[in-house]
């Protein structure tokens, strides 16, 4: 299996750490309320074989991979402003690398005190790391 999660996760959350250094930055869910915010997730959702570039004998040659980001924001004003620039900051390590935006929206959490927006990033990785826009 084809498998650069961790570094990938490095590279897209350390330009946010530093510069929102009381962050929470997680490689998973954010299941229940965090101590600190922003509070960021970045997960790797999907990593599948890409079939097109497999050879005869089934051997993986590159992976379809997908990350869902959440960004969550409890400010008393400027909630959406935060999370759209900390959404923003991560795009950018994203694009640098070579993955495409598939969606970026904000979600209803049914609580006026919090504010999330959500990201999704796709793109094909060879099993030397080389990533490629689909």
């Amino acid at each position: 299996m084809i498998d650069f999660e961790n570094k990938i996760f490095t590279k897209v959350s350390d330009p946010i750490r530093n510069k929102y250094t009381k962050a929470i930055i997680s490689s998973e869910d954010i299941v229940e309320m965090p101590a600190t915010f922003p509070a960021i997730s970045i997960v790797e959702m999907d990593n599948s074989v890409y079939r097109q570039t497999s050879d005869s004998g089934s051997i993986e040659n590159h992976a379809r991979v997908t990350y869902e980001v959440n960004v969550y924001s409890n400010l008393k004003s400027k909630k959406r402003s935060q999370c759209k620039e900390i959404i923003s900051l991560i795009d950018e390590e994203f694009i640098k690398l070579g993955f495409e935006r598939m969606s970026k929206q904000p979600i209803s959490m049914g609580n006026t005190e919090l504010y999330r927006m959500i990201a999704r990033y796709q793109a094909i990785i060879s099993k030397d790391g080389t990533i490629y826009r689909i």
